[in-house]
C-alpha cells in the first residue's frame, strides 16, 4: 500500500525505520567527521563499557531534536503526499480505474517488503552499529559487502517481478479483459520501483547509522511533487474523460510514478557524500560475517510474508467487493481504493511521531544491546511508548470524532462524491482505535530488533496476521457490500491489539522488571495510555460537537474547530491527570516561545 510520504508501507511490520554512530568511511578509509551527537569515538574493534556507552550516547534532548527534525520532514512529506493522493483520486476516482492504478502501484511495494524490504529496515542499522564497534576499519568493508549483496538481490527480484507481472496482478485481483490488461501494463511500468525502494532504504539506513536522519524524511517530498505534476498533466491531456485508460495515458502514469521513486532514492546521494560515505562494491562475501544478518533477515522475510498473506486476503476481497458494488449500482466506491485512502490518512501520526522518535532512538538501543545493557534498552522502549502515546492517542480521537470532515477535506475533489466520502469516513473510524496498538507494536518490535532478535517477532506476528485474515474473511462473508471492507479495517484494529498484548508480555519478560518496581515497564506505559484515554474521551465529544457547529463553513473549518477543541480539553486535563508527557511538552514549548 503506497505511503503519502513516498516510502514503502510496512503493514504491521516495518515502515520507515532506523541508528551510536558508525565511523564514516570515505574512499581513502580515513576517519570521517565526528557524529552529530558530539559523542567521543569508540576505539575500533573495542566495545565500550556500559558506563562509557551511556556517557557517549545522545541524551533525551538530542533524541528529541533529531526526532523533531525527522517529524518536520515527515509532516511536509505527508502534507504533499495527501495533495498527491487528492490529485490521484480527482483524476481516477474510487471505482475500477482507481482500483487498477492503486493495485499496480502497490504491487512493487508489496513485493519489496515481502522479499527484502523488511529485512533491510530492521537488520541493517544494528549490524552497522555492531560492525563499527567490532571491526578495526570501523565497519567500512562490512558495509560495502552488505550493500553489494543487498543490491544484487534487489536487481534479481526486480527483473523477475517485471517478467511475472501478469501472474502477480492475477494473484491480487480477479480482473479480466481490458481491466486486467491495463493493470498489468501499469504494473510493468511500476515494478522497477522495487530496486529504487531498496536503494532508498539501504542508503537511508547508512545515513541513520551515522547519526544523519533528515534526508530520509525530506527526500520523499520530491517524489510527491513529481507525481502531483504527472497527474496534473494527466488531468490536462485527458480533459476529465471517463472510462478506462488509453495506452498513452497508461504509459504516462506508470513511468511518471516510477520516476518519482527514482528521484527520491537518488536525492540521498548528496547527503551520503557530505557524510563521507563512498561505496565500493565488494563480492568477497565468504567468511565476511554476513551469515548472521542473513539469518536474521530470513526470519523477517517470513514475518513480512505472514503480513502479506493477510494483506493479500484483504486486497483480493476488497477488489472483489468493489466490482460487486459497482455492478449492483451501490453509491460510493466501497472497494480497495477507499480502504487504501482511509489507511493512508490513518497511518500519518505513526509515521510522523513514532517512526521519527524510534528512528532517533534505534542507534542508542542497538548500542546498549551490543553492550548487554538491557536496562538501557528497557528505558528507551518505555520512553518511546510513553512519548509517542502523548500524541498518538489524541490523534486516534481526532480520526474517530472528525472522520467525515477529514475525508472530505482531503479527498472530496474531481470524481469523488459525497457517497465516496461517507464510505471512506466509516473505514477511517474502523481503523482509528488500531492506531494506538500499531504505534505500540512498532516500538516493541524495535526493542527485539535492537537485541538482534528477529525470530521472536516472527512468531508473535502470527497472531496479528492470522487474526486479521480470519476476521477479514468473516467480514466479507457476513457483512453487506456497503460494510464489508469497513469490517476489514475494523478487523485489522482488533488484530493489532491482540498482537500488542502478546508482544508486550514477551518483551517485558525478556528485558526483566524495571529497577525499583515489581511490575516493571508495563505499569508505566499502560498507566500513561489509560490516563490519556481518560482525557481524550471527553475531548473527542467536544471535538465532534465543535466540528458540527462549524460544518456550515466547510470541511477545513470543521476539522480546524474540532481539532482545536480536542487539543484544548486534553491540555486542560493534562495537569489533573498527571500526564507528564504532555505537560513537559507544553513547558518546553513555553520556554522556546519565551526565548
Amino acid at each position: 500500500m503506497g505511503d503519502p510520504g513516498g516510502r514503502p508501507h510496512q503493514h504491521g511490520a516495518v515502515r520507515g525505520l532506523a541508528g551510536p554512530p558508525v565511523t564514516p568511511h570515505a574512499g581513502t578509509r580515513t576517519p570521517g567527521p565526528a557524529p552529530e551527537t558530539g559523542a567521543p569515538p569508540t576505539v575500533p574493534g573495542q566495545a565500550a563499557a556500559p558506563q562509557e556507552r551511556a556517557a557517549a550516547a545522545p541524551g533525551q534532548g538530542s533524541v528529541l531534536r533529531r526526532g523533531a527534525l525527522m517529524a518536520a520532514g515527515s509532516i511536509v512529506s505527508r502534507a504533499t503526499g495527501f495533495v498527491r493522493s487528492a490529485v490521484v483520486v480527482a483524476a481516477l476516482g474510487t471505482g475500477l480505474t482507481g482500483d487498477g492504478y492503486a493495485v499496480a502501484n502497490t504491487v512493487p511495494n508489496i513485493l519489496y517488503m515481502l522479499l527484502i524490504g523488511g529485512a533491510l529496515n530492521a537488520v541493517f542499522v544494528p549490524e552497522l552499529v555492531r560492525a563499527a564497534k567490532e571491526h578495526k576499519d570501523g565497519g567500512a568493508a562490512y558495509t560495502d559487502r552488505l550493500l553489494t549483496a543487498c543490491t544484487a538481490a534487489l536487481l534479481l527480484l526486480t527483473a523477475v517481478a517485471v517478467v511475472a507481472a501478469p501472474l502477480i496482478v492475477s494473484a491480487y485481483t480477479g480482473y479480466t479483459g481490458a481491466q486486467e490488461s491495463t493493470t498489468v501494463a501499469l504494473a510493468r511500468f511500476c515494478l522497477p520501483q522495487i530496486l529504487f525502494y531498496g536503494l532508498f532504504t539501504l542508503l537511508g539506513q547508512v545515513l541513520n547509522a551515522r547519526g544523519r536522519f533528515g534526508a530520509m524524511m525530506w527526500t520523499p517530498i520530491l517524489n510527491n511533487l513529481v507525481i502531483i505534476g504527472v497527474f496534473g498533466l494527466f488531468l490536462y491531456v485527458s480533459h476529465g474523460s471517463g472510462g478506462g485508460l488509453t495506452a498513452g495515458e497508461t504509459r504516462l502514469l506508470g513511468l511518471g510514478t516510477t520516476a518519482g521513486i527514482v528521484l527520491q532514492a537518488l536525492a540521498l546521494l548528496p547527503s551520503l557524500r557530505a557524510a563521507g560515505f563512498r561505496w565500493r562494491p565488494r563480492l568477497d562475501w565468504r567468511g565476511s560475517g554476513l551469515a548472521r544478518p542473513l539469518r536474521n533477515a530470513g526470519w523477517l522475510v517470513m514475518l513480512v510474508l505472514t503480513n502479506q498473506i493477510g494483506y493479500w486476503v484483504v486486497t483480493r476481497l476488497s477488489t472483489t467487493v468493489g466490482r460487486h458494488a459497482e455492478a449492483a449500482g451501490l453509491a460510493g466506491g466501497a472497494g480497495y481504493t477507499a480502504y487504501s485512502n482511509a489507511y493512508q490518512l490513518w497511518i500519518v501520526p505513526q509515521g510522523i511521531i513514532t517512526v521519527s522518535l524510534v528512528t532517533a532512538l534505534m542507534p542508542r538501543m542497538s548500542s546498549a544491546a551490543t553492550d548487554g545493557d538491557l536496562g538501557a534498552v528497557r528505558r528507551d522502549v518505555s520512553y518511546a511508548l510513553r512519548s509517542s502515546a502523548a500524541l498518538v492517542v489524541p490523534a486516534t480521537v481526532v480520526f474517530a470524532a472528525l472522520a467525515p470532515w477529514l475525508m472530505g477535506a482531503f479527498f472530496e475533489y474531481g470524481r469523488t462524491t459525497a457517497a465516496d466520502i461517507e464510505v471512506m469516513a466509516g473505514m477511517l473510524v474502523a481503523f482509528a482505535p488500531g492506531l494506538i496498538a500499531f504505534s505500540g507494536q512498532y516500538v516493541l518490535s524495535r526493542g527485539f530488533y535492537a537485541l538482534s532478535d528477529t525470530r521472536t517477532p516472527f512468531f508473535l506476528n502470527l497472531v496479528i496476521a492470522g487474526l486479521w485474515a480470519a476476521l477479514s474473511v468473516a467480514a466479507y462473508l457476513l457483512l453487506p457490500l456497503r460494510w464489508a471492507v469497513t469490517g476489514m479495517a475494523g478487523a485489522y484494529s482488533v488484530a493489532l491489539f491482540a498482537g500488542l498484548a502478546v508482544t508486550a508480555y514477551t518483551l517485558s519478560r525478556r528485558l526483566g522488571p524495571r529497577a525499583g518496581s515489581r511490575t516493571g515497564r508495563r505499569a508505566t506505559a499502560v498507566g500513561t495510555h489509560l490516563r490519556l484515554l481518560l482525557a481524550c474521551l471527553p475531548a473527542g465529544a467536544a471535538g465532534h460537537a465543535a466540528a458540527r457547529a462549524a460544518d456550515r463553513f466547510g470541511d477545513f473549518a470543521a476539522v480546524g474547530a474540532g481539532t482545536a477543541a480536542i487539543a484544548a480539553v486534553v491540555v486542560l486535563l493534562a495537569g489533573p491527570l498527571r500526564l507528564a508527557e504532555i505537560t513537559d511538552l507544553l513547558d518546553s514549548l513555553r520556554r522556546r516561545t519565551g526565548r
